[in-house]
């Protein structure tokens, strides 16, 4: 099975509500879809959100990398090879690891379906369901009460609530929102970079005294300032997550080797794909650290992709791949069942995926 071509396409798919985090806020997600073409009549595909605030990855940017440097290492490679094929990928360029992750979640695609069996299945099999949280969006405390009701009503059981716009009015969301659901709901929060750590310190201890019982925060401070996540996670009682300040698994290495966080959060944007993604879960699991598998503003290609994974290795502890149903409609035909907080694989090969309505190839 031989590579033969890369054919890029966009796909616009419009949000059920305006997504608002710290750094953007986003109305439909307007990916590039990557459709690898085999000798044998196998097609792959794989998916690229452009998000420039946390990749640096725009759309033009992600279509120049594949179109003028990754589709030139690739095309006559033997998808069986797909250790080199990896190798070359990452050589051919650097960084770009959103355009690189479309194009290695297409190859492992190919890669189940030269095997004829799933992906989740090839890379450890650990389990074949797996329950997501859903992400509350920042607006005024009372609205993101009414949202986080919603989601329990929708069944949903972990909530995943952006803030670090406003530390004083952080504190005033939190508190609105667990008067609103009560204890039996799991709450935990992302601040996407949105604090410095003396502001993270304080608002984190200031929701520890109000009795909050926060499972956990997600990068509090700047993706680059390792010494400040640091000074966080030896300073609060609420378990700290690294997400911006892990794109690779040296970033990993050095986390955990610094105890700067207490969890990893692994997305496939931001490593360039599945191959290091697992080369970041063998490091997790020999540092004993539990990760979280995320997405960014992804349809559901993409997030099929990670649910795989998260569906094959144990480390992996924390779901956080509401993408899909953050969307009013799925044009994707095929792969794992998003029936909103549950998510169910089939034993189809590769990743399942069948064909794409709305792709505007390029």
């Amino acid at each position: 099975m031989k590579i033969i071509d890369i054919k890029l396409g966009h796909i616009s798919v419009p949000l059920r509500t305006p997504f608002k985090t710290a750094l953007r806020t986003v109305n439909s997600v307007e990916d590039i879809i990557v459709r690898i073409e085999t000798d044998t009549g196998n097609v792959g595909y794989g998916e690229i959100p452009p998000t420039g605030v946390i990749t640096g990855d725009t759309t033009g940017a992600i279509i120049g990398a594949i179109e003028s440097h990754i589709k030139k290492a690739l095309i006559g490679m033997d998808i069986e090879n797909i250790e080199e094929i990896m190798d070359k990928l990452d050589k051919s360029i650097v960084g770009n690891t959103s355009a690189k992750a479309g194009v290695d979640i297409a190859i492992y695609d190919l890669y189940g379906q030269l095997y004829n069996a799933p992906v989740y299945k090839i890379l450890g099999g650990y389990r074949k369901e797996i329950i997501t949280d859903i992400t509350i969006s920042v607006n005024e405390p009372e609205e993101m009460a009414r949202d986080s009701i919603d989601a329990i009503n929708r069944g949903y059981r972990t909530l995943k609530i952006k803030v670090g716009n406003d530390a004083k009015k952080d504190i005033e969301r939190m508190k609105a929102i667990r008067e609103a659901v009560g204890y039996d709901v799991d709450l935990r929060i992302d601040a996407n970079q949105g604090w410095n750590y003396k502001e993270a310190i304080y608002t984190l201890r200031k929701m520890e005294d109000a009795g909050l019982n926060i499972e956990l925060v997600e990068q509090p401070v700047p993706g680059h300032d390792f010494e400040g996540l640091k000074m966080v996670t030896d300073n609060v009682s609420i378990p700290v997550m690294a997400d911006e300040s892990v794109f690779s698994p040296k970033d990993a290495i050095k986390i955990m080797e610094m105890r700067a966080a207490d969890y990893i959060n692994i997305k496939l944007m931001k490593t360039g794909g599945i191959h290091n993604a697992l080369k970041i879960c063998n490091i997790a699991e020999v540092y004993g650290v539990e990760c979280m598998i995320g997405c960014m503003l992804e349809a559901k290609v993409s997030v099929n992709a990670a649910v795989h994974l998260a569906a094959a290795k144990k480390i992996i502890t924390k779901i956080d791949l509401d993408g899909p149903v953050l969307c009013s409609e799925d044009p994707v035909d095929g792969g794992s069942v998003f029936n909103e907080s549950k998510i169910i694989l089939n034993d189809a090969p590769g990743f399942g995926i069948k064909d794409i309505q709305g792709i505007k190839y390029i």
